[in-house]
C-alpha cells in the first residue's frame, strides 16, 4: 500500500455536508459522482495532500443507507492507493484478510477498488483504490 487514498465519510445529505465541508475546508468540492453499483452519490474534497470522500446513499438497502441506519452519519472507511490492485488482493488473502470483493470493480473518481472485510481489519472499513488508466 502506497497511501492513505481518502477517508470515507457517511452522509445522510450530501448537499447539506458539501455545505459544511467547504465551510470547514475554505473551498469547494471538486468532483460530485454517482457509483451506481454501490447505490451511492459521492463528493470529493481536496484537503491539503488529502481527500475526503463524502458518500450519500441512493437508495434505501444501500451499504451506506445500512451503515447510517446502524451507526449513524460518520467516518465509514479508509482506502489506501495500491499500484496493482489484484495483486493486492491475493496477498491480503494469503495473509488471512476476508474480502468483501474478490475481484476489482470501477469506483469513484476513476478508480478500481476491492474492499476489505472489517471482521479481519480490527472493525475498520478498509477499501483499496488503483487508479484507471485511460
Amino acid at each position: 500500500m502506497n497511501k492513505i487514498e481518502h477517508i470515507g465519510i457517511a452522509v445522510k445529505n450530501l448537499k447539506d455536508s458539501n455545505s459544511l465541508f467547504a465551510a470547514l475546508f475554505g473551498k469547494e468540492h471538486y468532483k460530485i459522482e454517482a457509483v451506481e453499483s454501490e447505490s451511492v452519490m459521492t463528493s470529493f474534497f481536496k484537503c491539503g495532500p488529502n481527500k475526503i470522500e463524502l458518500l450519500q446513499a441512493t437508495s434505501k438497502d444501500s451499504p451506506i443507507a445500512k451503515f447510517i441506519e446502524k451507526k449513524g452519519e460518520g467516518i465509514h472507511h479508509i482506502a489506501f492507493a495500491v499500484d496493482d490492485i489484484e495483486d493486492e488482493i491475493e496477498r491480503l488473502q494469503r495473509e488471512g484478510f476476508k474480502m468483501i470483493h474478490d475481484k476489482p470493480k470501477k469506483g469513484a473518481d476513476n478508480k478500481l477498488i476491492a474492499f476489505l472485510h472489517p471482521k479481519s481489519t480490527n472493525g475498520v472499513l478498509i477499501e483499496l483504490c488503483q487508479d484507471i488508466d485511460d
